[in-house]
């Protein structure tokens, strides 16, 4: 029961906090609202019993991606004020509305196996000691390639 409450409650904060980044007008408070949307995923997988999902989802998603989008909106000039030109807003809207629409007739019209028993094994350790023995140039590279363009994110905003 504390699982469900949990889950709802995280639901309850994703959704609204997935709200606040496209209502904002802020983009540094949509950022942040943006990394407390992950973060409540994370939460969401941690009552699902998918824990490597929440690590991954804290590690790369809260952790990497928020804070490099934060510090390039950091870096950027005028980046207080926000989108100044509304032209796109009419046609978002209705892609959006059918986009929710669609999701919510396969959601609807879905027949979503149900287990009412958890995991008997943790999928952490498996995966890591693949990740970590098994993959370890592949792993290396990614972080080589995400940290050039980190530093060339940098180099761009810069000012001469």
């Amino acid at each position: 029961m504390g699982f469900a409450i949990a889950f709802w409650i995280l639901a309850i904060v994703s959704v609204g906090s997935a709200l606040a980044i496209v209502l904002l007008r802020n983009v540094f408070r949509a950022a942040l609202f943006m990394v407390l949307c992950f973060v409540a995923i994370a939460g969401v997988f941690v009552t699902l019993n998918a824990d490597f999902l929440a690590a991954v989802q804290i590690l790369i998603y809260a952790g990497a991606i928020g804070i490099l989008l934060i510090f390039g909106i950091m870096l950027t000039r005028n980046s207080e004020r926000g989108s100044p030109s509304g032209r796109l807003r009419l046609p978002a809207l209705v892609a959006a509305g059918l986009l929710l629409a669609l999701f919510v007739y396969i959601a609807l019209n879905t027949v979503w196996p149900l287990s009412s028993q958890p995991p008997l094994e943790q999928t952490t350790a498996p995966i890591a000691d693949l990740l970590f023995n098994r993959y370890v140039l592949p792993f290396e590279v990614a972080s080589v390639l995400l940290l050039a363009a980190i530093i060339g994110a940098i180099a761009l905003v810069r000012e001469r």
